[in-house]
């Protein structure tokens, strides 16, 4: 697989799934001398090369042949939580097809301390150099796993004293009033369709997010990155608790 972009570049380079780096001739020294550093292979080529294997300009002059990105289990990200002694904090995606949105969703779920991203495997984009990219290095630290029924695996949370939010820009329920203590599962849907039935049915509550302006939605990523982050704010010591 292609991936390009400086910063994915260099944490797959960090975990070890670079054979080889192609790199613009005109690059700056320093980056170069990075690159070079992990003793990978690198080859300089002209730009106009690197656009068309990336099939876009935006590869900031770099591009590496690694191995594809591999989907992690749903037992992966529940023993990870186990593993650090932390409460459960996972993001379960309902029909997030855009790479955009899922790659910045990936990224905003890494830094703000999830332990996964789980998405239905015929309701989603593939983990795809553009998903990389955008996550920014995120798919390196971050387990990201499919399942074949979402609300099914919703049922089998909540079986294991999983709390499950479901993002609703109708909902009644203020994101803010909420307590994120526990074991906890934040679903997101698709931008315009938002959550399907049967995934809104199976959530224990739905939530919304406050809006002043006039445009009454927010981006499907912006809105997970807001209700990650209220989260950790309420798991924080001191935090919104019932």
């Amino acid at each position: 697989m292609l991936l390009y972009g400086r910063n994915p570049v260099l944490e797959a380079l960090r975990d070890g799934r670079v054979t080889e780096v192609l790199v613009a001739r005109g690059v700056e020294d320093a980056f170069v001398r990075e690159l070079k550093a992990t003793d990978v292979r690198v080859r300089f080529a002209p730009r106009i090369e690197l656009d068309q294997l990336a099939g876009t300009t935006a590869h900031q002059g770099v591009i590496a042949e690694v191995e594809d990105l591999e989907w992690a289990t749903v037992d992966d990200i529940l023993d990870r939580a186990e593993s650090r002694g932390e409460d459960l904090l996972v993001v379960l995606l309902d029909g997030i097809t855009d790479p955009r949105n899922f790659g910045a969703i990936i990224r905003s779920a890494e830094v703000l301390g999830a332990h996964g991203v789980i998405v239905e495997e015929r309701r989603s984009a593939p983990l795809s150099p553009v998903v990389a990219k955008t996550a920014a290095g995120a798919t390196s630290y971050l387990p990201v796993a499919q399942t074949k029924n979402l609300p099914r695996l919703i049922d089998q949370l909540k079986t294991d004293g999983v709390w499950v939010y479901g993002a609703a820009g109708e909902a009644a329920r203020d994101l803010r009033e909420l307590d994120y203590r526990g074991k906890l599962a934040l679903v997101i849907g698709a931008e315009g369709e938002g959550l399907r039935r049967l995934v809104r049915e199976k959530c224990d509550e739905l939530v919304s997010i406050p809006v002043r302006g006039r445009v009454q939605s927010l981006n499907a990523s912006v809105a997970a990155s807001i209700l990650l982050y209220q989260a950790l704010a309420g798991r924080e010591p001191g935090g919104r608790g019932k």
